[in-house]
């Protein structure tokens, strides 16, 4: 079978709308589930290892392009929606721009007229052809579509360019899900006000095109609040921000001090292992490929001598690609993920991803109990980590488990519940359909 689960992970108390629909593959669906507010975990890592990150974070973008100054708004931000937005992203912007008040105390708020950052839904048509391959994308220096659209291509939209920052824009497609378009929101805005890099050595960020956090975690908050901070301004150079920051750390995240954490890796990550582990992740590519893919990204990695949060992802991805070409591959490439990432700080996530896939394999081996266990150990985490999509994932597994054991009513209750979280975290019932029998082939096929 060509299953491979891509499984992530949700949080806190849960929101419900109160609207039924009905789907004709489906039946009635429950009301839509959601997360209403999400717990502040801070990191359990060392000041000066958070200190790097920072640096490595600001001061070059995800191609490598080195910045020679920091850029930010200065002053008051402003956030206006443009565009044809569903009921769900109201209360997500909002509820995200609270936490970037109270959390990362950054004086940012929603506007109805001209605003410093337009957010915007494009129908998916005119998306595609200037990223088909992106979820969503933030560009500097323009205000709407129409404009971007004017300035495609020229050296206006350059991040590398800016020396403050006044207008952003960051692009949504229109028929994407509720998590998703809140996954954009939070991805996207958070590099439109702060740092523009991403890095794949980090475990408890969305700073990281790992895909494994959906919302902005304890350890953004932070890297955010230390941008904003008055010791750091617009123009400043890497040299003269590395000479503030452990100040910085020290006053507003003092836990920090007293942690001592192994420093990460310092090496450059290099061009051939991104490409190697984006084939394995990305779309466009055979089965095939992307197992190929994956098993490049591991022989790099260990050749590179790496044990951190990169290797552990090259296993994680080659388990996932191996699911159903060599079942037993994707057991040992599993273990050894969690062995890298048990050694690692904040990787609870990471354990959970890899024990849903684990779960799948029970289902598909007929281990049902197995299943089901899973389900209790790590839909808190799951829940907690605020993704909808796990979530109801794993729910789907449960019923399925538990209808093989002959538990109907329990089976039936995973079921409404998986619907109701499906709803926010896939969108369209069709995509649920799909899921649903992607999952219910996995037990027939026992």
């Amino acid at each position: 079978m060509g299953l491979t689960l891509t499984m992530a992970a949700c949080g806190a108390p849960e929101q419900v709308f109160e609207t039924v629909e009905r789907s004709a593959s489906l039946g009635a669906l429950p009301p839509m589930k959601t997360t209403a507010s999400y717990p502040v975990v801070a990191p359990q890592r060392s000041n000066m290892s958070i200190a790097k990150d920072f640096l490595d974070l600001t001061y070059s973008l995800e191609n490598g392009t080195e910045i020679k100054t920091l850029s930010r708004f200065e002053g008051p931000i402003t956030v206006r929606v443009q565009g044809r937005a569903p009921y769900s992203m109201g209360p997500d912007l909002r509820a995200f721009l609270d936490r970037l008040n109270t959390e990362a105390q950054i004086d940012i708020s929603l506007t109805t007229g001209a605003a410093n950052i337009t957010v915007e839904l494009v129908p998916r048509r005119d998306f595609d052809r200037y990223a088909s391959n992106a979820a969503c994308f933030v560009k500097p220096r323009v205000s709407s579509w129409r404009e971007f659209e004017k300035r495609a291509g020229t050296d206006h939209l350059r991040f590398s360019t800016l020396t403050e920052r006044d207008k952003m824009a960051v692009f949504i497609p229109e028929d994407v899900s509720p998590q998703e378009i809140r996954t954009c929101l939070h991805e996207e805005l958070a590099q439109a006000i702060g740092p523009l890099n991403d890095l794949y050595r980090l475990t408890q960020s969305v700073f990281n095109d790992d895909d494994t956090h959906v919302v902005l975690t304890g350890f953004d908050m932070l890297i955010l609040r230390a941008y904003y901070d008055p010791e750091m301004r617009s123009g400043l150079t890497r040299a003269e921000a590395a000479q503030r920051i452990m100040s910085i750390l020290a006053r507003i995240n003092p836990m920090g001090q007293t942690i001592t954490t192994p420093d990460h890796l310092t090496d450059e990550t290099p061009a051939v292992w991104k490409n190697a582990l984006e084939g394995a992740i990305g779309n466009g590519l055979t089965l095939d490929e992307r197992y190929r893919n994956a098993q490049r990204a591991v022989n790099i990695a260990n050749d590179s001598g790496w044990t951190d949060a990169r290797a552990a992802l090259s296993y994680y991805q080659l388990g996932r690609m191996s699911f159903s070409i060599n079942p037993e591959g994707a057991k040992y490439a599993f273990n050894r993920a969690e062995t890298l990432y048990r050694a690692l700080p904040d990787t609870d996530l990471q354990l959970a991803r890899i024990d849903l896939q684990r779960a799948a394999l029970a289902l598909l081996e007929g281990d049902n109990a197995r299943v089901i266990d899973i389900a209790q150990t790590r839909l808190p985490t799951f829940l907690t980590a605020a993704n909808a999509v796990s979530t109801a994932e794993l729910l789907m597994m449960t019923s399925e488990a538990h209808a093989a054991l002959g538990n109907t009513k329990e089976s039936q209750h995973a079921r409404l519940d998986s619907l109701g979280w499906a709803r926010y975290g896939m969108g369209r019932n069709d995509e649920i359909a799909r899921r649903l029998g992607q999952i219910s082939a996995l037990r027939t096929a026992y």
